[in-house]
């Protein structure tokens, strides 16, 4: 398959190595496209399956397909067809895509409205869709506000169309995006018997089943079952600011590492909050581990807006959720990691 690679490689999880560099190596199938400006990574336990391979290509196969039809940025994706034609009329969508719309507004509500799918016209003012950062003038942070927002978007779950009630409203999936995918290719891999492995996209998405089969530590006690997850530190990125264990759910990170740009010595990041039309401040970066990728993906966003207090509380209320956040601390170079959610066995900072 063109752009596909496959290994068979020793050692961790493809986001951090594991604390304890002296155990025994184990070895995983590694399987990798690029896709939705980054690489899809998918991790199997070496020899555990006979068509771990085949389901692999299969899984990436419909991120690549996903990634064609809610593309903001291709022309001839759902959503681009959404955003040229349902300020006119109702756009019918397929049922898949229909009910991710259906989930983002009810993130969009929940978060009270600090994760929001229609916020692409204060991102293009920001010169975010260009990658190409800019300062807006208040006017143009004012107009792209009208024409922001979740409560603009009509859903009709009946006929499976979508409106917009304002000209100008866009839909951006990009928060949600890649989660949504490895939530879609995982059900490949389970329909096909697999069912310990681990996929990210970029590592900062990360969908984990089952547990990666280690070697006892010291020979005695077993590694406890999941994948280890290594989360980049958001000031150092060569580093890690801790180590998240994952069986049977997702894990999302939003920070500003990659997405900035410096204006008179200020450092502005592409995470923006609807609400202000600004880029959030008050967090470095945001994780979140849930159910599912394209939860934890969207809320990791929400969480990054809402800033340490309301994303706490905001998980401390819903079981299914972990969260660690890092903030800044008092001094350059400074910062503080908030946690709530884990067991202990699931996660170590350092």
């Amino acid at each position: 398959m063109p752009g596909s690679s496959a290994a068979a490689v020793p050692g961790a999880s493809p986001a951090a190595l594991p604390p304890d560099a002296a155990r025994p190596e184990s070895y995983l199938l590694h399987v990798s496209r690029p896709a939705m400006a980054c690489r899809f990574e998918l991790f199997f336990n070496a020899g555990q399956y006979a068509n771990d391979t085949a389901a692999a290509l299969e899984a990436l196969d419909l991120v690549q397909a996903l990634e064609d039809r809610i593309s903001y940025f291709r022309t001839t994706s759902e959503i681009s067809r959404i955003n040229a034609l349902a300020a006119e009329a109702a756009v019918e969508v397929e049922p898949a895509l229909f009910a991710l719309l259906q989930l983002c507004l009810e993130l969009h509500v929940q978060t009270a409205g600090a994760f929001d799918a229609a916020a692409a016209p204060l991102w293009e003012a920001w010169g975010f869709s260009r990658r190409a950062g800019r300062i807006p003038s208040e006017e143009e942070i004012a107009e792209a506000l009208k024409r922001t927002g979740s409560h603009l978007i009509e859903l009709d779950p009946v006929r499976k169309t979508v409106r917009f009630k304002s000209e100008g409203v866009r839909i951006n999936l990009g928060s949600i995006g890649k989660g949504y995918a490895l939530d879609r290719a995982g059900e490949i891999l389970a329909a096909a018997g697999v069912g310990d492995f681990l996929f990210h996209g970029g590592q900062s998405s990360v969908l984990a089943r089952g547990s990666r089969l280690e070697p006892a530590r010291g020979g005695a006690f077993p590694a406890p079952p999941g994948w280890s997850v290594g989360v980049r530190h958001p000031l150092w990125p060569r580093r890690r600011v801790a180590e998240i264990r994952l069986r049977d759910r997702a894990l999302g990170t939003s920070g500003s590492t990659m997405q900035f740009f410096r204006h008179r010595g200020r450092r502005y990041a592409h995470i923006l909050d609807p609400k202000t039309g600004r880029p959030a401040d008050g967090v470095l970066s945001a994780t979140v581990v849930a159910p599912s990728a394209a939860v934890a993906d969207a809320l990791s966003t929400a969480f990054f807006v809402m800033g340490p207090e309301q994303a706490l509380a905001f998980c401390r209320a819903r079981p299914e959720l972990a969260a660690l956040l890092v903030c800044p601390g008092a001094g350059r170079g400074r910062y503080e990691v908030h946690t709530a959610g884990f067991q202990p066995e699931e996660l170590c900072v350092f």
